[in-house]
């Protein structure tokens, strides 16, 4: 596979290319420290797999870098990573197309993970965007721990009774048998949870569930 790192600081491309290289070990990793010199690249290589775009670039944002590459190279995956942890920041990099956005104060094993994530089809989203209550109830040094309910992230009553199953294992026509659903609802159903929780399989989402301390809001 093929990458390419946009990041005018040499120790930060350097630090990449290294996790990179651990996600693929026979990647091949390319540079560039601003926005011309990404564009340059992507147009002289066409086979680029995935891109590692810092936000802040010497000669244009990264957000805009992002819109342009996404019209321009459709196929290629763009991963933004910054130092900027606002919600909003990170909510406009996804909705302009990105695959994921990496805090770059994550620590190496989580960058491993996010990227090998991304590279499966996945889409990473930080845990912070995903239950702001918890990441304001620590911040405040309040001491106490929020354990947001899955309905809190948009999920329908339907939804949680679908990621309820899977949880328990169950495979697609178990699933139809036990809520008296037709199979291409509980695929879109399925497709849904799978995109809310940022992830790219339901082993995935089950295993954000269990990492996040998500829990289904108790009956009645």
């Amino acid at each position: 596979m093929k990458f390419l790192v946009v990041d005018d600081h040499a120790l930060i491309r350097e630090a990449m290319r290294s996790v990179l290289q651990v996600v693929r070990s026979d990647c091949i990793v390319l540079e560039a420290s601003d926005a011309a010199a990404a564009l340059a690249t992507l147009e002289q290589d066409d086979d680029i797999d995935l891109v590692l775009l810092d936000l802040h670039l010497p000669d244009q944002n990264g957000l805009s870098l992002l819109a342009t590459l996404v019209e321009r190279h459709p196929t290629v995956a763009v991963v933004l990573i910054s130092g900027d942890r606002e919600q909003s920041t990170i909510r406009d990099a996804l909705a302009l197309g990105a695959q994921g956005f990496i805090p770059k104060t994550e620590t190496r094993e989580v960058l491993i993970g996010a990227l090998s994530l991304v590279l499966a089809g996945g889409v990473y989203v930080p845990p912070a965007v995903l239950h702001p209550e918890q990441t304001a109830a620590l911040a405040a040094g309040s001491g106490s721990t929020v354990t947001p309910t899955l309905q809190s992230l948009g999920l329908t009553d339907r939804q949680l009774d679908v990621l309820a199953l899977l949880m328990e294992g169950k495979n697609n026509k178990l699933i139809c048998r036990a809520l008296g659903l037709a199979e291409p609802t509980v695929k879109n159903h399925i497709s849904s949870i799978l995109k809310t929780l940022g992830v790219g399989s339901r082993t995935e989402a089950v295993l954000a569930v269990t990492r996040l301390g998500w829990s289904k809001p108790a009956a009645g």
